[in-house]
């Protein structure tokens, strides 16, 4: 069974101490790789720590941090937060960058190796972050992705899913398979085509349990895809992270 996880800060670029959760595994798999949980647009949420605790039973040492903490009045942080979303850089992308270094830092687990999942809103933040280099292995589900590959060159092996349903990204999948073919990175990236947007998060809420399906991203929670993904993500990782770095 997982630790109860610790509620820990990570301290930004302008001094503000972001809030997240840090999780270490009862039994660490020996692979000195930490895994980064990039939430999705809900935020902080069960949903989020439902994940990070699968990864951490799995011996991975886990941060899920809240990328809406920033400094100022929650609502702006919020639209400041989707708006680097968007535009691919910003301060968002400095956060994601503290969190990176945090995990290195830190003295409760050995990691040398940093890995990164991120859902929905966090797809696109974990494809776009792994561009810029310093992951080893990244895990992007039903984000948006850049329509040209050249925005990727440089990114590390890339697991991740889609689903087909998904009237707005459901095509994005196929897209960055696309892309890493091109630019000859090692992937798993699969298109589920009885799936919708979200097919891996289960929130316990009334709009994704009863009104989600109705939006053209037909989000839903489907066991089956998401159990899969699972059996490919943690396949990834294990193989990817086991190999030497590249000098």
């Amino acid at each position: 069974m997982t630790a109860q996880p610790l509620l820990t800060h990570v301290i930004l670029p302008d001094g503000h101490r972001m809030r997240a959760r840090w999780y270490r595994p009862a039994r660490n798999n020996g692979l000195n790789a930490a895994v980064i949980v990039i939430h999705d647009i809900f935020g902080f949420t069960e949903d989020q720590a439902r994940i990070a605790e699968r990864l951490a039973d799995n011996g991975y040492p886990v941060l899920a941090p809240d990328l809406y903490d920033r400094p100022g009045v929650r609502a702006l942080c919020v639209a400041r937060t989707l708006r680097d979303h968007e535009r691919g850089h910003g301060d968002a992308f400095d956060h994601l960058e503290a969190c990176r270094r945090w995990v290195l830092e830190q003295d409760d687990e050995p990691v040398h190796a940093v890995a990164m999942m991120g859902f929905c809103m966090g797809g696109r933040f974990a494809l776009l972050f792994a561009a810029r280099g310093g992951l080893q292995v990244v895990a992007p589900f039903y984000g948006g992705v850049p329509r040209r590959a050249e925005a990727l060159t440089g990114i590390c092996p890339v697991v991740g899913g889609w689903g087909k349903k998904d009237l707005i990204y459901g095509g994005h999948g196929e897209r960055l398979a696309r892309h890493l073919t091109e630019l000859g990175v090692p992937h798993d990236v699969k298109t589920y085509p009885d799936a919708g947007h979200s097919y891996m998060n289960d929130h316990q809420t009334f709009y994704f349990k009863r009104l989600a399906d109705y939006s053209p991203l037909r989000a839903r929670y489907e066991p089956d895809a998401a159990e899969d993904s699972w059996r490919r993500v943690l396949t990834f990782f294990r193989n990817t992270l086991s190999e030497p770095p590249l000098q």
